[in-house]
């Protein structure tokens, strides 16, 4: 095992000039690289990368600026200012200064200059996301609740269509969610939807989705055990700071959760350098930084070094600067109030080094040196030196296209991330829902109008039947008054037998009185009394 990475060669003693070694060991102690820009922070910073890679151990690296790529290719001593660092390296003792290539893997959230890098809705959270959109309190809190409800009923949240589709049925059943929940409005639910189409809109759609990251694929070796360096094109990424800081920040905390717990192994699991380190912080809630500071002091335990590169070392909090044990000091320019007190702030940091004013070597450090502290094997920071810088034997410089294409067509993972999968999630199953339900719906309204109908026509044919039935209820009441009635045969039978009876009953009556009354027509009382018997029989036989 290598003694450590040499950084550079210190300012000299009664031995000579003391070597910066970068102890292995402690490398998961993280660190940071700081300085103004043109001062040689990136050049600083791909001589480490290299060191680590020839070491076996994994890297990843953002080149913000494009200029990383080279890191795959091998220096030229035809290039610009190769002899500068032929000068440099033969000045700090480097007696086997060679150009070389190191293994590297292209990625690009976008797919453009690399392989894509995607993860899921799921797997970033909703404080994560709530951070990108820059939501508040409110906002949050109703995403969380969508995420809550997606868990427990099996949605998966793949994608931003996911989201969206999750978001807009919150909204449809904001009543339902407030009483199981707590409050939840449609106006919050509207606002966290306007930012996903912004998000979206700044490219956010292509970092979220299947198949994600398996992040052991940034902990590879090649067949010389030089550990990968994984270059992510950030240059555009980089329009969009908070998608870059919260990529990063996912990074870590995906890293976390993945990887076991070593302590302190004799190298690193895979080393961190993150460049433009700031965006990490600018107008980060609270819930953020504290979220940053717990991933910086634990990750360290996975054996995972930290590195941040930036151009003023007061961008860092001070909880997460307080971390940083290895440090590379640029110069810095003493141009504002801010600078003055960066300059102060950095040199308060180092290990006070008896034979350097710290706060004026800041001022009047050249490109390629710097100051540099870096933990012993006791762990304890080194007394700072001013030092100067070990060139890399890469390239000073980007990969052209058809470098980069060479590069990526040989990686150990080309195939597996460059063709997006859309496997049924929670957008799917939702619309398949509001399909059912809506079919539901539609063949309930066609069975109420059905029935409305048939109601209708039972209706109808009830009045038909009551008007059948009052019509043969007059038929018949007509037919049985016209049975009643005699007819003409009988009238005249009837008329005959009653005219038949009156002369019968006459003439019974006739004799019948004179047998009573004698036949004297004189005798008024036998007159009267044969009337009257003749009458009455005469009734009685009508």
């Amino acid at each position: 095992m290598s003694e450590g990475i040499f950084i550079g060669l210190g300012a000299p003693d009664k031995d000579g000039g003391v070597r910066q070694l970068l102890n292995l060991r402690r490398a998961n102690r993280h660190g940071l690289i700081a300085g103004a820009t043109g001062t040689g922070k990136t050049v600083t910073l791909q001589g480490i990368a290299e060191s680590f890679s020839a070491l076996g151990v994994p890297v990843f690296l953002s080149d913000v600026k494009g200029d990383l790529s080279g890191i795959a290719m091998a220096g030229s001593p035809t290039a610009k200012n190769a002899d500068k660092l032929v000068a440099r390296a033969a000045e700090i003792g480097i007696t086997d200064y060679s150009y070389a290539d190191n293994p590297a893997i292209f990625w690009d959230l976008y797919g453009q200059q690399g392989h894509p890098i995607r993860t899921t809705v799921s797997e970033m959270g909703p404080l994560l996301l709530a951070r990108l959109m820059g939501l508040n309190e409110t906002q949050e809190g109703v995403l969380t609740i969508a995420f809550k409800y997606a868990d427990e009923e099996g949605l998966l949240l793949l994608d931003l269509g996911d989201l969206q589709a999750m978001l807009a049925w919150c909204a449809e059943n904001a009543d339902s969610l407030s009483a199981r929940y707590g409050n939840v409005t449609k106006a919050s639910v509207g606002a966290i939807q306007r930012q996903l189409l912004q998000l979206e809109s700044q490219g956010g759609a292509h970092f979220f989705g299947e198949p994600a990251l398996d992040i052991h694929d940034f902990l590879k070796v090649d067949e010389k055990g030089r550990g990968y360096i994984n270059v992510l094109a950030a240059d555009r990424l980089m329009q969009s700071p908070k998608l870059y800081a919260t990529f990063l920040l996912w990074l870590l905390a995906e890293l976390f959760e993945t990887l076991p717990e070593v302590g302190d192994p004799d190298k690193p699991v895979l080393v961190f350098f993150f460049d433009e380190a700031h965006l990490l912080f600018d107008e980060a809630p609270k819930a953020l930084s504290d979220k940053i500071e717990q991933v910086v002091r634990l990750i360290r335990s996975k054996g995972v070094g930290v590195y941040f590169v930036t151009q003023n070392p007061i961008d860092i909090p001070e909880d997460v600067a307080g971390q940083l044990g290895n440090r590379v000091q640029h110069a810095l320019r003493a141009f504002t109030p801010r600078d003055q007190k960066a300059i102060k702030a950095a040199a308060d940091t180092f290990r006070i080094n008896p034979d350097l004013d710290v706060e004026t070597a800041i001022t009047e450090l050249k490109v390629g040196e710097a100051l540099v502290s870096l933990l012993q094997e006791d762990g304890s920071p080194g007394i700072v030196q001013r030092t100067l810088i070990a060139p890399p034997r890469s390239r000073l410089g980007p990969v052209d296209a058809k470098e980069r294409a060479i590069i990526q067509s040989i990686s150990p993972v080309a195939g597996k991330y460059d063709e997006a999968i859309d496997r049924e999630s929670a957008e799917e199953i939702l619309a398949a829902r509001g399909d059912a339900a809506a079919a539901a719906a539609q063949a309930d309204k066609a069975k109420l109008e059905a029935d409305k109908a048939a109601a209708v026509q039972a209706k109808v044919e009830a009045k038909q039947r009551e008007a059948q039935l009052k019509e043969q209820a007059r038929q018949d009441a007509v037919a049985a008054r016209e049975a009643a009635k005699p007819s003409a045969v009988g009238k005249a039978v009837e008329s005959a037998a009653r005219s038949a009876a009156s002369s019968v009953g006459r003439q019974v009556a006739n004799e019948l009185g004179k047998a009573v009354f004698g036949s004297s027509r004189k005798s008024s009382g036998g007159g009267i009394a044969g009337k009257l018997v003749r009458g009455i029989l005469g009734s009685l036989f009508k």
